[in-house]
This record gives structure tokens, sequence and C-alpha cells, in this order.
């Protein structure tokens, strides 16, 4: 019997038992679909935050404290920052700023938002490529004189302003403490497993005196962060290893070992996102394989089934001349056939919901790619070719007499 026969015989097989076949391809179907939708968010996760951190800019470096090294205090100041914008100390640096983040209530006329507080420089937005909506940015007036002024994300200004209440001029409390608002950033959507619009900006020194006064162990207002703009991409290299060597200059370091400080590109941030995003890609698929194999071993139980009901059959087949090989090849392509058709109903359901997720989610656009239903498809014929193995040997080892006598 050729492969073609076989593949027909076993299709008219399970079109014999059209109800008993679906049930069996059920788990399939629910395994495959679950590795399409959930591989797809996991991408599309991927996809947005490499995007988000792409937008930002590719020539971007972030300079942030090693508490390790630094004893647990933070390590970088105002007076760094100043002397990585000297373009004598660093010739491949445009643009340099610093933020220092918290976290706080912000109320306005008995409305609240609990946001992220950034106290940043007046050039943070600009570096940052961050865009306002409306209103003004900070000033280098608002930073020497420790403005209550702020900035408000997109959500926060929903929040605190809705019905689209003017917001410019408006006085927001921060820790009990007034700022007048001056402006407000377009919104940037999610940023990795974080909102970029949930955040709320204020001078950086007004931060370091009011909102979070943090001190370097030598005793220096401190920065969380500074942003260190490159004269392009392909300068990242000798601007790193020039902020290297003006900090430690600034702090006494004489040796790499004894650095507090950690210098990232955006590629090394785009490889750390990516190797965490992967790591939960792998966490989900493999959770939903889980499926599969209970798919399987449904399949495995329903093909032992089938041998035994057809014994007679296999053993009129076996006294006509069929060939053991015969006999194990066709119970596999029955097998065979069952998982690649759960398979491709799977691929279905799970391109439905991964549409219904991206239609149902603002921020997050699931990626479907022909890897991920290659991959689930292939795992599906595996499955049924698998689980069908034993089944199959099962058939093909029957005698023909014993066979016949079977009723």
């Amino acid at each position: 019997m050729d492969l073609t026969e076989s593949f027909r015989t076993a299709v008219e097989s399970l079109q014999t038992n059209k109800l008993r076949a679906g049930l069996t391809m059920l788990g399939v179907i629910i395994g495959v679909a679950a590795v399409i939708a959930l591989l797809s968010v996991g991408n599309g996760v991927n996809a947005a935050v490499e995007e988000q951190v792409r937008a930002i800019g590719s020539n971007l470096i972030t300079v942030l404290t090693d508490s390790e090294k630094s004893g647990g205090y933070p390590a970088l100041s105002l007076a760094d920052v100043n002397a990585l914008a000297d373009p004598y100390n660093a010739p491949a640096v445009v643009q340099v700023a610093a933020m220092l983040q918290g976290s706080a209530q912000v109320t306005f006329g008995g409305r609240e938002k609990a946001a992220a507080i950034n106290g940043v420089t007046a050039n943070y937005l600009d570096v940052r490529n961050q865009k306002l909506a409306f209103g003004s940015d900070f000033t280098i007036a608002d930073i020497d004189n420790q403005a209550r002024v702020a900035i408000l994300g997109w959500e926060v200004h929903q929040k605190l302003f809705p019905d689209d209440e003017y917001p410019i001029g408006e006085t927001v409390k921060i820790r009990g403490t007034s700022y007048q608002v001056i402006g407000v950033l377009k919104s940037q959507g999610a940023m990795g497993f974080a909102s970029a619009d949930d955040q709320v900006y204020v001078p950086i020194t007004t931060a370091q005196v009011r909102l979070f006064p943090r001190r370097t162990r030598d005793g220096a207002r401190a920065v969380g962060a500074i942003m260190v703009q490159a004269v392009s991409e392909d300068q990242m290299d000798l601007a790193s290893e020039q902020i290297r060597s003006i900090l430690r200059e600034q702090h006494g370091i004489a040796y790499q070992a004894d650095d507090d400080f950690t210098i990232l590109s955006q590629k090394e941030i785009l490889e750390v996102f990516g190797v965490l995003t992967g790591v939960l890609t792998i966490f989900l698929g493999s959770i939903a394989g889980i499926s599969l194999v209970v798919g399987g071993i449904g399949i495995m139980n329903i093909m032992l089934v089938s041998v035994t009901e057809r014994t007679r059959e296999i053993g009129i087949r076996k006294a006509v001349g069929a060939l053991r090989r015969d006999i194990l090849a066709q119970f596999l392509i029955e097998s065979l056939v069952l998982g690649l058709s759960g398979g491709a109903l799977g691929v279905v359901l799970g391109a439905t919901t991964a549409a219904v997720i991206d239609r149902l989610s603002a921020d997050l656009t699931p990626v479907l790619d022909v890897g991920t239903v290659a991959m689930a498809t292939g795992f599906a014929a595996g499955v049924g070719l698998i689980f069908g193995i034993y089944p199959a040997w099962r058939a093909a080892s029957l005698r023909p007499i014993e066979a016949l006598r079977y009723e």
C-alpha cells in the first residue's frame, strides 16, 4: 500500500467517527491555539519595548549607580553632569541630562493619581525625544530657582483634568506642596511593563530639595541617572570611554574594578529587555505546550481504542497480503492527520485570539510571525506522530490468525 492510499484510508476512518475524532483533536487545538496566542503576546511585548527604546534615540547612553560598589549610596551628582557636559572633557558627547525618580500621589480638585515623579534637568525631554502636547518646557531659571512647576504625563493629565479641562496655570499638589502646571506631554503608550504616560516631571533641583533629598557618600545632592547623547551611533564606544574616564576622575577611582557607576548603551538596554521578554515568552510557550502533551495522550488513547475496534480488519488486511510496514504506516498516518488537523484549527483559533487581544488592548499589539505558526504546527504534527507510534506498533504486531478470530 502506498502513502497516498494510506492517507485516503486514514481520512475515511476518521470521517467514520467524526465526533470522536473532533473530541480527540480538541486537546491539540487548544494547545496550539494557546501557543500561538501566548507567543504572539510575548513577541508583541518584545516589539513594543524595542520600539520605545529606539524611539528615545540609538545614540543615547545611560549612566547609573552601581550600588554594590558605592556602598548603597547614590554615586552620581550634578557635578558629574556638568563635567560630562564640558565639550573639552568629552568631545564625543552632544548633550547631557539627568533625572531623579521617586513616586507620590498627585492631587487636584479632589481627584488624585499615583505617579512616578521625575526631577529632571532643563534639557531632559529633548534628550529623551519626548514632545509636549501643549504648554512649555522647563527653563534654566526653573532649575536654578528650584521652581515649583510641573509637566504632566498624558495619563496623569487625563485623570486630574477630565472633560477637556485646560491644566496650564492650574496648581496640583505633590506630597502636600503646590506645583503650577506648565505643560503636558504627548501620549507615548506603554514602555515595557510600565506606562510612559504615568509620569510627572519637576525641576531636578526641586526634587532634590523638596521631594527626594538623597545624598552621595560625599554629601552632594544625588541624581538617579545621567543620560548622555553621543555625537552619533558610530561614536557610542568612544563616548562611553570618555564618560568612564571623566567619572573616574570625578570620583577619585583608579581601577576599573572599583567603578561605582554602570554605563549602558541603548543596544545593551535592548539586549537586557530582549533576555527578559525572551524568558517570559519561553515560559508562556512552555505552559501552553502542556496542553499539547495532554492532546497527544488523547490521540494515543483513541488510537488504541481504534486498534482494538479494528482488530478483525487488520487481520483481513494481513491475510490478503498487507505487510507489517503497511499496517504501521496506516495507523501512523491516521495519528499524524489527527495532529495536523488539530494544529491547523488551533492556528486559526490562536490567530483569532491574538486579533481579539489586539482590539481589546490599546498598548499591546500581538505579533504573529511565520516562525511561530510553523513551530506550533510542527509540534502538533510531532505530537500526533510520537503518540501514534505505540498504537501503530500494536496494530502492526497483531498476528493474522488471532486477529481474524477476534469478535
